[in-house]
């Protein structure tokens, strides 16, 4: 089994910024992909940021240009520096990491964080 643990989420005023970040501990071999999706209230979860294992980004539109992902691979760590935060970022945050808990060609498994709650006042 894997688990991941966000971190970082909070208040924080408009125009404001924070930092989440997300361990992955467990059975892990390596990890492709890891992202952050997030979900606000009566709407369903959306593709924030990810990152691939060569560090290859794709970032949500609305988010471009104020949030960056980044990962720390000997950690096995995954952030996302959010900035000029804006009353529509709010929402829980959830990590996601794609992984092979075996050597070799075996499966892939995407696990999930708990999520971390983010709250933007105007």
């Amino acid at each position: 089994q894997v688990q991941l643990v966000e971190s970082g989420g909070g208040l924080v005023q408009a125009g404001g910024s924070l930092r989440l970040s997300c361990a992955a501990s467990g059975s892990i071999f390596s990890i492709a992909n890891m992202g952050w999706y997030r979900q606000g209230p009566g709407s369903q979860r959306e593709l924030v940021a990810l990152i691939t294992n060569e560090e290859s980004t794709n970032y949500a539109d609305s988010v471009k240009g104020r949030f960056t992902i980044s990962r720390d691979n000997a950690n096995n760590t995954v952030y996302l520096q959010m900035n000029s935060l804006k009353s529509e970022d709010a929402a829980v945050y959830y990590c996601s990491a794609v992984v092979r808990s075996m050597p070799g060609s075996g499966p892939l498994s995407r696990y999930w964080g708990q999520g971390t709650q983010v709250t933007v006042s105007s």
